[in-house]
């Protein structure tokens, strides 16, 4: 298996970072296989979704309604509504497994890898990418 962790520095807004250019880089040239993205937080998941069309701001604007930053969360720490960032990977799991065949991504036409980030107190992530070819 091929495995590799690099960092994401998502900044001090709500975010849907797009990973897709640096697994696609991961996984080039390695025949076939399955990519498996994992970020190791409490608090991020991992997503493919559309990006640039609008998608991506949906998704944050359907996680503020499903997830308000309120007062409500019994995990409380932090900024207002921080305890919202616990509950969000079950909802969108810190992880995703891609098929890869000859080196490219099995991805459709409008997927992205994306990390999914709500928690503005932590603005650096890790991300693990593992290939365990076929």
């Amino acid at each position: 298996m091929k495995s590799e962790t690099f960092s994401v520095h998502t900044g001090a807004d709500e975010v849907v970072y797009d990973l897709t250019g640096r697994c696609r880089e991961f996984a080039a040239g390695d025949g076939d296989g399955l990519l498996h993205v994992f970020v190791p937080h409490a608090t991020a998941g991992i997503a493919i979704i559309e990006t640039g069309a609008g998608s991506d701001d949906d998704l944050l604007a359907t996680l503020r309604d499903l997830l308000p930053a309120d007062d409500r969360w019994r995990h409380q720490h932090g900024t207002p509504g921080h305890g919202r960032s616990h509950v969000m990977p079950a909802l969108i799991p810190p992880y995703a497994t891609v098929p890869v065949v000859g080196g490219r991504l099995l991805l459709g036409t409008w997927q992205s890898i994306t990390l999914v980030d709500l928690n503005v107190d932590n603005p650096d992530r890790e991300v693990r990418l593992s290939l365990l070819r076929g």
